[in-house]
């Protein structure tokens, strides 16, 4: 009888922890889980936008201007803000959206490194 009632509080008490609605603590801090790294790729995506507030397209572009110039790493990081999509004969670009469509990837980084250094520098909050 005394093992049966033992049971009993031991899975009452682990479906009371279960349900509660804080997050496990360990000492004074939340219990977290670990996410595997990124690959190469996600590495040259820009800087991430604290919660709650998205990151303009501007401030995604500037953020590739850290990245060393003329390498294919801030290339990627321009790529991954406006996906390639060449066309067959593009003309100028008047904006930045219109340097995805340029195939050669010199071209397409020239174009980018212009839009994004003529933005004005936006206020960091």
């Amino acid at each position: 009888m005394r093992m049966i009632l033992a049971v009993a509080a031991v899975l009452y008490s682990a479906s009371a922890f279960a349900q509660a609605d804080k997050p496990p603590m360990v000492g004074d801090k939340p219990l977290v889980q670990v996410k595997p790294k990124g690959t190469k790729e996600a590495a040259a995506k820009p800087a991430a936008a604290p919660k709650g507030k998205p990151q303009s397209i501007a401030a995604r572009l500037q953020a590739c201007l850290e990245i060393d110039d003329g390498t294919k790493d801030r290339l990627n990081c321009y790529d991954a803000v406006m996906p390639p999509a060449p066309k067959p004969k593009p003309a100028k670009a008047k904006g930045y959206a219109d340097c995805r469509f340029f195939k050669e990837e010199d071209e397409r980084l020239a174009c980018f490194n212009g839009f994004a250094e003529s933005i004005p520098k936006l206020p960091k909050s």
